[in-house]
């Protein structure tokens, strides 16, 4: 049976004194769970979280990464120096990164600065392996997509082109994460989620077999205490990416209690 993940994502929010007292006040509600729990703070706080997560249940990871381990890269942050610093996770491929907003807060005409392609993903996987962090590997299809019956179609696309040339993956994950849930409140109700989530299972399983069976398969969009139980009693959902309630401890925490 696969373990429950709850991943929370912090996205560009929080300084270091905001990412101190919500960790501070996850662990001192802490309550043992089977569930892994992990956060993903922005990249100058990882070093203050890996201090106060020392010892704890919570592990942390990335946001994103570069595929080089070394270089003229300015700005990027290595999967090489995510393992130093003593990530287990690291998120790819999320749709944000793509380019692909739920809920766009930048001028269009800025769009194309988010350019991430399967291919980048692809290769983001595979420094990750190389270096022992698991990565998360982010789906999802844009409102238009959807309403033109093209969901599972895309889904199925952005499985392959992220995992080509991958001969094993059952230690990562993948997010299905529909680009109109995020951040906008609104949320897949429970059994297309666990349909689509179905339908990675089923993509995974042409490409890797009975190792699929390993690989987890979490939901992401508004998730919150509300939906989460509902969400989690699927089989064939593994847990949740979590946004904006990752950064309201007691949210997190019956997120992670649902899980």
């Amino acid at each position: 049976m696969r373990r429950k993940l709850v991943v929370g994502n912090w996205k560009m929010n929080l300084t270091r004194d905001g990412a101190a007292t919500l960790l501070g006040a996850l662990q001192e509600g802490w309550v043992d769970t089977e569930a892994e729990v992990a956060v993903c703070p922005a990249y100058l706080n990882i070093g203050l979280v890996r201090r106060l997560l020392d010892g704890s249940p919570i592990a942390f990871g990335g946001q994103d990464c570069f595929w080089m381990d070394k270089g003229a890269f300015t700005g990027q942050v290595s999967a090489l120096q995510l393992a130093d610093a003593g990530a287990s996770f690291c998120l790819v491929g999320h749709s944000e990164t793509r380019g692909r907003f739920g809920v766009v807060e930048v001028p269009e005409s800025v769009l194309a600065y988010f350019a991430e392609t399967d291919e980048t993903i692809n290769l983001k996987i595979k420094a990750l392996q190389k270096h022992g962090v698991r990565p998360i590997l982010c789906v999802g299809e844009t409102l238009e997509e959807r309403e033109a019956d093209r969901t599972d179609a895309v889904i199925q696309a952005q499985i392959r082109g992220a995992l080509a040339g991958v001969t094993e993956f059952a230690t990562g994950v993948v997010a299905y994460e529909p680009v109109w849930a995020i951040g906008t409140g609104k949320v897949c109700d429970a059994a297309e989620a666990s349909r689509v989530c179905g339908v990675v299972r089923a993509a995974l399983r042409e490409l890797f077999g009975n190792q699929a069976d390993a690989i987890r398969v979490l939901y992401g969009g508004s998730v919150k205490g509300a939906n989460a139980k509902e969400l989690f009693e699927s089989p064939d959902i593994d847990g949740g990416l979590v946004g904006g309630a990752s950064l309201q401890a007691d949210e997190f925490a019956r997120i992670v209690a649902a899980a």
